[in-house]
């Protein structure tokens, strides 16, 4: 109400899209659709514009993943600022892209069956109480560190579990981001030809925007189904 909602409407894109872990206003007041709209902006990866720090990192993993899915329609190998990607950092792309998804996913799975977070953590029952959850989980896997409010997360279980996912965010994202620098610094380059991809074009932004979208919403789609997307409906 001091702020306003336009102000606290874009503090809240803010924080969650450059993961400065800040709020002006609780997240859990917002409606369902508004609070979705954080979540998104975290399971996207945090480049809009980029997290604190490493986002520029994590968007150039996707770039690296768009080059190759260009390389596979061209039938080339891929190729980004004259070196070539080969299936080293490939992998390393998977395991980056894969990594905060497991494990955000599988803790949020395994607490909704422990007893003292049906019954201590979650104060609101329901695609809303679901919703804290998920938020939480994910905040501290994409080391936002913002939170949704609502959730009573000082207990024995969600303070080892939350700093679980945030130690496995930070150190399981960084070693694999190491390494793809390090393999493609080592490599010669080489000239551009007919069969390279342009990545200083729109249609490279609207290829990247798409791998980006598309990656977060086969990982993301159901668990925002069972939560806010329901919630919303019911309004």
């Amino acid at each position: 109400m001091r702020v306003g909602r336009t102000a606290s409407g874009l503090w809240r894109a803010s924080t969650t899209g450059t993961s400065n872990g800040s709020v002006n206003s609780m997240h859990d007041s917002y409606t369902p659709a508004g609070g979705m709209a954080c979540l998104l902006n975290m399971k996207l990866g945090e480049v809009s514009p980029g997290g604190v720090g490493v986002g520029l990192n994590g968007l150039l993993v996707l770039v690296i993943l768009a080059v190759f899915i260009a390389g596979l329609m061209v039938g080339r190998t891929p190729e980004y600022l004259g070196k070539k990607i080969h299936a080293t950092e490939i992998k390393l792309v998977a395991l980056y892209i894969l990594v905060m998804p497991a494990v955000v996913l599988v803790f949020i799975a395994i607490s909704t069956f422990v007893s003292s977070v049906k019954h201590v953590s979650i104060l609101n029952p329901g695609s809303h109480g679901f919703t804290e959850l998920v938020y939480a989980f994910t905040s501290a896997g994409n080391n936002n560190g913002s939170a949704f409010a609502g959730l009573n997360g000082n207990t024995g279980y969600m303070n080892t579990m939350l700093a679980i996912a945030m130690l496995v965010g930070r150190f399981f994202l960084i070693i694999p981001t190491l390494a793809i620098a390090g393999s493609v610094v080592s490599k010669r380059k080489v000239p551009a030809s007919a069969g390279t991809f342009p990545t200083d074009t729109p249609l490279f932004v609207a290829l990247v925007i798409g791998v980006i979208f598309i990656v977060a919403a086969l990982t993301f789609l159901p668990v925002l189904a069972l939560g806010p997307i329901v919630e919303q409906l019911k309004v």
